[in-house]
């Protein structure tokens, strides 16, 4: 088979690469019908992510028919699934709290893509499958569903869930990424009052449009939060970029006894002001995604309250992914957001 290999130091290569099978019980095998980059894919590339070694296929983002499953799969050949960023062995101290993100087994965690084999490739094999995949609906393709891997999920989860927004609150996400644009999706589900964008580029903003009350440049993110809340900052604000100055303008822009919720991965330090924070009663959270609302979220856009598919700018060929990849690395010029790619697309 093929797959998008990480050499090290920025290289990277769409190269054959030995087909994959099951190596325990609790394995399945994939057809990949849908995969998609990531920031964090970039972040790796940068080297920003130690963790990742070369040889390793990247991507963590797919949907895929299994092929053949392990003797202790309830899973079936023809099963339609979403893998799940993270896999989880459903038996470990994190797992049995649900915290599947924190699995400690070896093949727990961030595998796909991470500390083992992902799925930008044409086969996969996923670990402990009856946990790290969920079955596709019928009547939903797989454009709606392969978003639900990671970043609504994420923004869903480790954003809106874990800020605890309430109906009637306004909120703040700094960055208009794939990320912070899910993240206004579902946090419309929770009707705030008022969702507020923050976001350099242009176009990112325009686009952010269609899911924000109010789209603002970083420079104007304090005039717009005082505007809405009568000067006394955003209930909730979200940090969905991964730079040490996007978390500090959060920081300045929730309220006292308001809720910060990081979502970016950061490759650096971010400085804390205590020495002003301290006072405020704030409440700051980080995390990566779980996977447990994902049948909520599925639930969603089967009723048509949600559409991940606003997020697919360009489509490619799976065996395109280089040319993907190079619009992805340069996404503002590009006007890129989510590069959906499928065996049988045209780019």
């Amino acid at each position: 088979m093929k797959g998008l290999v990480y050499h090290g130091d920025g290289a990277k290569q769409w190269e054959r690469m030995p087909d994959p099978s099951i190596q325990k019980d609790t394995d399945v095998l994939i057809r990949v019908d849908s995969t998609t980059i990531c920031g964090t894919d970039l972040h790796i590339l940068e080297g920003r992510v130690p963790m990742v070694q070369p040889g390793t296929i990247l991507g963590h983002e797919a949907t895929g028919t299994v092929l053949e499953v392990g003797r202790a799969s309830s899973l079936e050949v023809g099963d339609r699934v979403i893998c799940k960023c993270v896999t989880s062995c459903g038996r470990c101290r994190y797992c049995r709290a649900g915290s599947f993100g924190q699995c400690i087994d070896e093949e727990g965690g961030w595998i796909l893509g991470g500390k083992g084999h992902g799925v930008q490739a044409e086969f996969a094999r996923i670990p402990f499958a009856d946990n790290s995949l969920q079955k596709i609906p019928e009547g939903l393709t797989d454009e709606q569903a392969v978003y639900l891997s990671d970043i609504l999920t994420t923004g869903f989860e480790v954003g809106v869930l874990r800020a605890n927004l309430q109906p009637g609150e306004t909120i703040v996400v700094v960055g208009a990424g794939p990320i912070g644009l899910s993240t206004m999706a579902v946090a419309s589900l929770y009707s705030p009052a008022t969702i507020i964008a923050v976001e350099p580029s242009q176009s990112r903003r325009e686009f952010a449009g269609r899911l924000a009350d109010v789209v603002v440049a970083p420079e104007g993110a304090r005039a717009a939060v005082d505007e809405a809340t009568e000067g006394l900052g955003a209930d909730v604000a979200i940090e969905a970029v991964g730079l040490p100055q996007t978390f500090e303008q959060c920081c300045e822009l929730v309220r006292a006894g308001g809720r910060v919720a990081n979502i970016g991965g950061h490759g650096q330090p971010a400085t804390l002001h205590l020495e002003t924070l301290w006072l405020k009663e704030i409440t700051i959270t980080t995390g990566i995604p779980n996977h447990r609302t994902a049948p909520i979220l599925l639930n969603a856009i089967a009723a048509g309250r949600l559409d991940p598919t606003i997020f697919t700018s360009h489509r490619f060929a799976l065996h395109d992914m280089m040319q993907a990849y190079d619009v992805f690395e340069h996404a503002i010029e590009a006007g890129a957001l989510k590069v959906l790619l499928t065996p049988g697309a045209r780019a």
